[in-house]
């Protein structure tokens, strides 16, 4: 990748924050199980993240448009957030730290496409989805469903069920901050007290979801104060921590050394931006 790529790619991901303003039952190789409402909470076997990212999109968020190729949200394989370098689906694939399970297309309603990974050493999946970009509202909805409880879903890996949104053990969301342009339409309400931890990679998401947060039952191990790329390493080397059995503060440090290396700023700037807890 050239130097002047990776500048650009840094500039238009910055961008992207900058312009405040505006279930189906049919089984998959990593499909949805039955409705959520007719699903029973399960104690999964292996650890659980679910990370939710909402796909750039020019038309139809906030945000200063980016080329086009990056910016469509109905094209998950060039947007910013999924297919590009630094986007959840390549980097993770790349990732030593991870294998690629499976991928399925269009695997529930609003869900463009989903991809599970295994970490290589520990029994942790990773199910990451990519919402459309028009659908930020439904992503922020299904956000605060899983860190609140209320909403559950089995995946079929293989031979076995795994359960995601409410039953992972950490919910991500990642993309531009929807609560910027709008307010939930929808009421959270805390349906039971299970130990979840979230991470909120969008620019300045502790000031606009920290309010909705405190109504769920989860913590936040990582959100951010300002600005920001709401690129794929963050999360990465902040999971590698996490697995790791670290503290918060080692797993904000790994987080704002990934941001430090890539945006080419200071440690202590970016420890500034990604920070954790209340």
């Amino acid at each position: 990748m050239s130097t002047k790529f990776v500048v650009l790619l840094i500039v238009l991901c910055f961008a992207a924050c900058t312009r405040v303003g505006t279930q189906t039952n049919n089984p998959s190789p990593i499909g949805p199980g039955p409705a959520p409402q007719t699903i029973e909470k399960i104690t999964n076997s292996a650890k659980i993240v679910h990370v939710l990212v909402v796909l750039c999109d020019n038309e139809n968020q906030g945000i200063v448009p980016v080329p086009a190729h990056l910016g469509n949200g109905e094209d998950p394989n060039k947007n910013l957030y999924w297919g590009a370098a630094y986007g959840v689906k390549t980097y993770f694939g790349k990732s030593r730290n991870w294998e690629k399970l499976a991928t399925a297309a269009a695997p529930k309603e609003n869900v463009l496409e989903r991809v599970v990974f295994k970490h290589k050493t520990t029994n942790v999946y990773l199910v990451a989805d990519a919402y459309r970009g028009s659908k930020m509202k439904e992503t922020i909805d299904d956000f605060f469903a899983a860190v609140s409880g209320a909403k559950l879903e089995n995946v079929a890996v293989g031979e076995q069920n795994i359960q995601v949104l409410g039953s992972a053990d950490v919910v991500a969301f990642v993309g531009h901050n929807g609560l910027m342009d709008f307010e939930l339409e929808r009421e959270i309400v805390k349906k039971d007290e299970a130990k979840r931890e979230a991470i909120i990679l969008a620019c300045a998401s502790r000031r606009y979801f920290a309010g909705h947060l405190k109504k769920t039952s989860a913590r936040p191990l990582l959100w951010t104060t300002n600005l920001m790329a709401p690129e794929a390493y963050i999360l990465h080397d902040a999971l590698d921590g996490w697995i790791a059995g670290e503290t918060d503060s080692q797993i904000q440090l790994r987080a704002a050394a990934a941001y430090a290396k890539f945006q080419r700023i200071s440690v202590k700037s970016a420890g500034k931006l990604l920070v954790t807890g209340w």
